[in-house]
């Protein structure tokens, strides 16, 4: 067993709340990562974002679709890419979830208890 949650697991569980609440735009979701965490010390590099987004793809919880940026096609030529749940999904992302709130809480006992035994 690990001394503290892995980084990929840390960023899908956020990457997959993302999705739940319908913020599922790859590069979108990098930016409120890096800023949601950046008071902690924390910035999620790019590639492990779309690392865990492509791991969970092939796992069978999210699938990939393409769309432009804007709203009207004669301006607008930026694609980006947005993340859905799978038919399955959904489930796939509750078990996933739970399963790294087991590891989370583990890794949270740990540090309470350094805190309190040191300081």
């Amino acid at each position: 067993m690990a001394f503290m949650i892995a980084q990929r697991a840390f960023i899908k569980v956020n990457l997959i709340t993302m999705v739940e609440q319908n913020r599922g735009y790859g590069y979108e979701m990098l930016e409120e990562m890096r800023r949601d965490f950046k008071p902690y010390g924390y910035s999620p590099p790019q590639s492990e974002i779309y690392r865990a987004l492509h791991e969970l793809v092939q796992q069978g919880i999210l699938y990939r679709t393409k769309q432009l940026k804007g709203n009207d096609p004669k301006v607008d030529f930026q694609e980006i890419v947005l993340y859905h749940f799978t038919p399955d999904g959904e489930e796939k992302a509750k078990l996933y979830k739970k399963q790294v709130k087991t590891d989370l809480d583990r890794c949270l006992g740990i540090l309470n208890k350094a805190v309190a035994d040191n300081y």
